[in-house]
């Protein structure tokens, strides 16, 4: 099975890329973020006519997510355990081919002062708790998504520049790991252990092309799936081109439990 993730930064600026993707990635489950779309609105038929079953979760604004998957998906939920989640729309779960599959935008933070960074640490914590909640650690889970954390300095192009700002901040990844204490692994990280491996980079100052990137989207998976993961890629061509997203798709394969 071969499970991804992309923020696509506007699903309707991106739709042609993002179809191309999949016909040449051919993955079994893909994960959007940041789709910017109202449920409404949301291409099924696109998806339908590539073999895919799809569930968004989105109100049009600036989050939206979804899952698109070819093995199934049922059991569609969306949101946090608490009433209301007003960091918006940024989290759908669904089970799909014996995986509950959950893809996640967590809130960005703005900066350390802000009163949204709090927010982001409190998301984290929901979301952990949301887990505890509905499934257990001995299950196969994946939480997939930009996660707006590099979990360590070896996931930012030079952790010099970043001092003082968000995503790299010791509280936000403390509560990245206190999420994974749950029961998660950031498998891509276990097959890859080099640095350089980014899958966001800024629009701006030529940054991609300096690789001057970080490593914010994350696969993260109970240990009953990352024992069976074989093979992992960050797809930067598709940060190429025109009009691309600011991040690229990222996936791992895993193998079939009976033949695991």
């Amino acid at each position: 099975m071969r499970i991804a993730t992309w923020n696509v930064n506007s699903l309707t600026a991106r739709l042609p890329r993002v179809e191309e993707w999949i016909r040449y990635a051919e993955p079994d489950v893909l994960c959007l973020q940041e789709t910017k779309q109202a449920d409404g609105a949301f291409p099924h038929g696109a998806f339908a006519a590539l073999g895919y079953e799809t569930a968004h979760h989105g109100d049009g604004r600036w989050n939206g997510v979804a899952i698109v998957s070819r093995v199934g998906l049922e059991g569609v939920s969306t949101g946090l355990a608490a009433p209301d989640d007003e960091q918006g729309t940024r989290l759908i779960a669904a089970d799909c081919g014996g995986v509950r599959v959950h893809s996640v935008y967590v809130p960005n933070g703005r900066s350390l002062d802000s009163e949204h960074y709090p927010a982001k640490l409190a998301w984290l914590a929901r979301l952990k708790s949301l887990l505890a909640d509905t499934t257990r650690p001995d299950r196969p889970v994946a939480v997939l998504g930009d996660f707006n954390v590099a979990p360590d300095d070896r996931d930012v192009w030079d952790p010099a520049q970043f001092e003082g700002m968000t995503h790299v901040s010791q509280p936000e990844r403390d509560a990245l790991a206190d999420l994974q204490s749950w029961g998660l692994v950031d498998v891509f990280r276990r097959l890859y252990d080099q640095d350089g491996l980014f899958t966001w980079w800024d629009y701006r100052a030529g940054s991609f092309h300096k690789h001057h990137g970080m490593r914010i989207d994350l696969i993260l998976v109970t240990e009953m799936l990352a024992g069976r993961a074989t093979y992992g890629l960050i797809d930067r061509n598709a940060r190429k081109g025109e009009k691309p997203s600011d991040h690229t798709p990222v996936f791992v394969d895993f193998t079939d439990p009976s033949t695991a």
